[in-house]
């Protein structure tokens, strides 16, 4: 009879939590902008890039040099002018330089990233590509995501706007995590309510395709949602 009460009680708070989850999904997801996704014409392809523990996206390094972008792009097209495809990633400051791979995950580091009153700093890590993708990140998933023209203008906007500038330029804060790259120091601020997946659900949506924020906390999330909803496909 107890046990029976038990599970009872455990069922109930098992449904009530996933009745707040899928609340939480339909009142936080980002509607998708039909007028740029899908693109109704010959399309630029982006890739979104899930390292297990963090996400990024990659484009080609021309379009830092085109419609949407400013004096900070700009300056890391020109900085990273050798290579055809830059990956940016946005993360907190301490946290990110010190997770590599999730061999180095820190709990430590990480709830403090997530729980520091008004959030943390921010950086951006700029890599630069010279392969495609799925040869420079072999264990990754990755989505190949065609966008328009004026989806990538909105989105190399919004990446833009990721960056602190000083004197209208960005912040280099040293060395990144792999290959050729540097983190830059980025604008905002880091939070349980705004990690990296988040800002790399914003830039797609930005070019147009839905999102779900609650989803997107994690990178599997992220790729799952746009792979369903937004057609995103899958780079073998």
């Amino acid at each position: 009879m107890i046990l029976r009460r038990l599970a009872k009680g455990l069922a109930g708070a098992v449904g009530s939590l996933v009745a707040l989850l899928v609340l939480a999904v339909i009142l936080t997801a980002r509607p998708g902008d039909r007028a740029l996704y899908p693109p109704k014409a010959a399309a630029q392809v982006i890739y979104v890039v899930s390292h297990g523990w963090h996400s990024g996206v990659a484009l080609p390094t021309a379009a830092l040099t085109g419609p949407g972008a400013g004096p900070a792009l700009r300056d890391i097209a020109v900085r990273f002018r050798a290579y055809p495809t830059l990956e940016f990633g946005w993360g907190e400051a301490r946290f990110y330089a010190a997770t590599p791979t999730l061999a180095q995950f820190d709990w430590r580091l990480a709830l403090d990233a997530l729980f520091t009153p008004g959030g943390s700093d921010g950086v951006i890590q700029v890599v630069g590509l010279d392969a495609d993708p799925r040869i420079s990140f072999p264990r990754a998933d990755i989505l190949a995501v065609p966008v328009s023209a004026a989806g990538l203008e909105r989105l190399v906007a919004r990446l833009e706007a990721s960056f602190a500038r000083v004197d209208g330029h960005p912040v280099d804060v040293g060395p990144g995590l792999y290959g050729p790259s540097l983190f830059y120091r980025g604008a905002g601020r880091f939070s349980w309510t705004n990690v990296c997946n988040h800002w790399t659900a914003g830039l797609v949506n930005a070019a147009g395709l839905p999102v779900a924020p609650v989803i997107a906390t994690l990178p599997g999330g992220l790729i799952l949602d746009l792979e369903w909803r937004s057609g995103a496909t899958a780079v073998p």
